[in-house]
């Protein structure tokens, strides 16, 4: 059985400076993967190609047996980029928003139907703002713009979930609750999570595996249990990232 995602000796570069080195690790369905690593370790450039916005030099990447650039069904991927600043006088509500998330699967073409109307509430409830989705995204607080960008990915019932930096600048409840609303999603519906953070005390308890990018390469692949056995902490740090991951000098796993 072909895993959610497949990624086997990617390599790549901008011009002689190599970004990626023979990266290899699997996703499967239904699993829980932390993606982290120091700025600069080449994990912008790792999801851009896994979600066929860039062509390796070398290796291949399948996202359920197929190129992500020949994937038909492309609602089968959720994905949340890094935390941009919306426009301050967005009009759109925040059901209009998560609705948005349903395009992938149903088309520019069709108008929204029950099944759209019910996986967008089921969204605005899994992250609990289904009580401002008649609000302006521009009066929510930050965390709450996050939430209701999370329930956008959610929107599509995808089977891969590819979240960057979700909880980025956002408060510590805003943390919990997404941790709950991400668990709770991808238990109910079996989806493949691959979580691109920082900061990892959140869900560190959830994790089934976590990946460290250092240098291009792939540093650790293991449980969280294995990682913290090493005396690195998965909780919050003074720095965004333990010292080992920072100075590629220091002591770490390998």
């Amino acid at each position: 059985m072909k895993p959610a995602l497949g990624v086997d000796a990617v390599s790549f570069a901008f011009g002689s400076q190599t970004v990626l080195d023979c990266v290899t690790f699997n996703v499967n369905d239904g699993e829980f993967v932390a993606l982290t690593g120091p700025n600069g370790a080449g994990k912008s450039t790792l999801l851009r190609i896994v979600l066929g916005l860039l062509q390796p030099l070398g290796g291949t990447v399948e996202v359920f047996g197929t190129s992500p650039r020949n994937l038909r069904d492309r609602w089968r991927i959720g994905y949340m980029p890094q935390r941009s600043v919306l426009p301050e006088n967005l009009p759109a509500t925040v059901e209009e928003v998560v609705t948005t998330g349903r395009l992938s699967r149903r088309g520019w073409s069709r108008r929204p139907g029950q099944a759209d109307r019910e996986a967008v509430n089921h969204a605005l409830e899994s992250v609990l703002v289904a009580d401002l989705k008649r609000r302006r995204m521009h009066e929510l607080s930050g965390g709450q713009q996050q939430r209701v960008l999370i329930a956008k990915a959610f929107a599509s019932e995808p089977d891969l979930l590819i979240l960057d930096e979700p909880v980025a600048g956002i408060d510590a409840d805003s943390q919990r609750r997404f941790r709950d609303s991400l668990v709770h999603f991808g238990r109910s519906h079996g989806t493949a999570v691959l979580l691109v953070s920082h900061e990892l005390g959140a869900v560190a308890a959830d994790l089934d595996r976590v990946l460290v990018l250092r240098q291009g390469k792939i540093a650790f692949d293991g449980s969280p249990e294995d990682l913290t056995a090493t005396g690195v902490s998965l909780g919050v740090h003074q720095t965004d990232l333990p010292l080992w991951l920072e100075d590629p000098g220091s002591k770490g796993p390998r």
